[in-house]
């Protein structure tokens, strides 16, 4: 056996430490570890409540618009409030465009050079030595779109920043909605990057992806973990609170189970923190650092719900919504975000057809002096939850799960691997010094390790 280490992975978000054992060709165990340790939760403590929706999304470049989502959910239970219909939508608009531009951003810059063969140039040299199986003109066609996506994921910031006022980090969504109106200017300048990006996800995203997929088939039988799935579902719709995709949970690809997020609890026994229970439930969450503790090998927790360690993202909704239930492998997951694309800028066209312009975006609200919520939803990678108390007009606890926390966990408690630990194992490799086929499974659940690590203050 040898036990073959990468530091960092690369072109992933932030430092993620791969240690995977090798024997007669194939992984047979793997541990994943974050490396970076960041305190972004905490500067909440003792803060006005109100805040939460803007702090929070400084968590991910990325995705920071899954967090003001998010965040303004747990303010909504917590103050009491609902958003206007207008703003509802409005929301679901900035989502939907920040999905876009992180999807197209994930493939073509972080996955596409795992299958594709760049110029003999910096940034694409140093690579690793891998099986590339593309023929010279299509690797060069797939070459030039990746230029055009980087363009296009621009675009979707555009549509983001149409409502969202800047992006990353919009500043208009709050708990009774979104604090710019639905002009028709403004509803037709997102329609109009809208189509564009229809276009060119319908033209080119799903042809590239199918296209990589036609030449590394097998990897429709590489990576697929435990094939246990969770969605806390997203995109609600206004009043009736439905979600255009539903929540729930299958576990061993079996049938889909109602969601009861009271059973997410954390463990910590292979993780940097200290504390005389290994395991919390969300609400008595504690994060006190232990840099030095034996055995630990990761910054990430390990969330768990009913004790399983599940998997987040855009295949899981789709096996829980029924858009994609081909399987549970890398290349599975690359089609399934493709698919789930095109799917939200159709939605995204529907949302821009019911809203009425220049209706209530959003409403005055005064919070209680006090307060307790929850926000649920799924985001670019998995489900996402935000849990806030307040008293006093000022935040006591809050404690952020994200996505790449849940997949890419560590050992819980009972030693059971996270999922993209258990998705690496079984894995077959040309090369024990190389393991470019290790890098594939672990980019295929889009890791973001910058919103997996970060600490709690009481």
């Amino acid at each position: 056996m040898a036990l073959q280490t990468i530091f960092p992975v690369t072109r992933v978000h932030e430092p993620l430490r791969a240690d995977v054992e090798v024997q007669n060709g194939k992984i047979v165990d793997a541990w994943l570890g974050a490396h970076l340790f960041r305190g972004l939760e905490g500067m909440l403590i003792g803060r006005d409540p109100r805040d939460a929706a803007l702090f929070t999304q400084r968590i991910c470049g990325i995705c920071s618009g899954a967090h003001a989502v998010v965040a303004s959910m747990a303010q909504q239970q917590a103050f009491g409030v609902v958003p206007t219909p207008t703003g509802q939508q409005l929301t679901n608009l900035i989502f939907a465009a920040d999905i876009i531009q992180n999807h197209l951003r994930h493939f073509y810059i972080l996955v596409l050079y795992d299958y594709v063969k760049g110029p003999d140039m910096p940034p694409y040299i140093p690579r690793p030595q891998a099986d590339f199986r593309l023929p010279p003109k299509v690797n060069a066609e797939l070459l030039q779109h990746a230029k055009e996506a980087v363009l296009q994921a621009m675009r979707a910031h555009e549509a983001m920043a149409v409502f969202g006022a800047k992006a990353p980090m919009q500043q208009t969504i709050m708990p009774t909605g979104v604090t710019e109106q639905a002009s028709v200017e403004r509803l037709m300048a997102y329609s109009s990057i809208l189509q564009e990006l229809t276009e060119w996800v319908e033209n080119f995203f799903i042809n590239d992806v199918m296209v990589i997929a036609d030449y590394y088939k097998d990897y429709y039988s590489i990576g697929a973990g435990y094939g246990n799935f969770m969605s806390f579902g997203m995109f609600p719709a206004p009043v009736t609170g439905e979600r255009a995709f539903k929540p729930g949970l299958i576990v061993n690809q079996g049938q889909l189970e109602q969601l009861d997020a009271t059973q997410i609890a954390e463990e910590i026994r292979y993780s940097w923190y200290k504390d005389e229970q290994e395991r919390r439930i969300m609400p008595e969450g504690r994060t006190i650092p232990n840099r030095d503790k034996p055995d630990a090998y990761s910054w990430i927790k390990a969330p768990r719900y009913q004790a399983l360690p599940v998997e987040g993202g855009p295949l899981a909704r789709g096996f829980i919504n029924g858009d994609y239930r081909r399987g549970v492998s890398v290349m599975d997951r690359l089609v399934a975000r493709a698919k789930e694309t095109l799917k939200i800028c159709h939605l995204a066209q529907g949302w821009l057809n019911e809203i009425v312009p220049n209706t209530p975006s959003c409403q005055q609200f005064t919070p209680p002096e006090a307060g307790i919520g929850v926000g649920l939803t799924d985001a670019m990678r998995g489900s996402l939850g935000h849990w806030m108390e307040y008293r006093h007009n000022k935040v006591t606890h809050y404690q952020v799960v994200t996505p790449t926390t849940w997949n890419f966990s560590p050992r819980d408690n009972q030693g059971i691997c996270g999922p993209v630990e258990q998705a690496l194992i079984g894995t077959s490799v040309a090369d024990s010094t190389n393991l470019i086929e290790a890098g594939r499974v672990i980019r295929s659940f889009d890791p973001c390790l910058t919103c997996a690590v970060h600490m709690l203050e009481h």
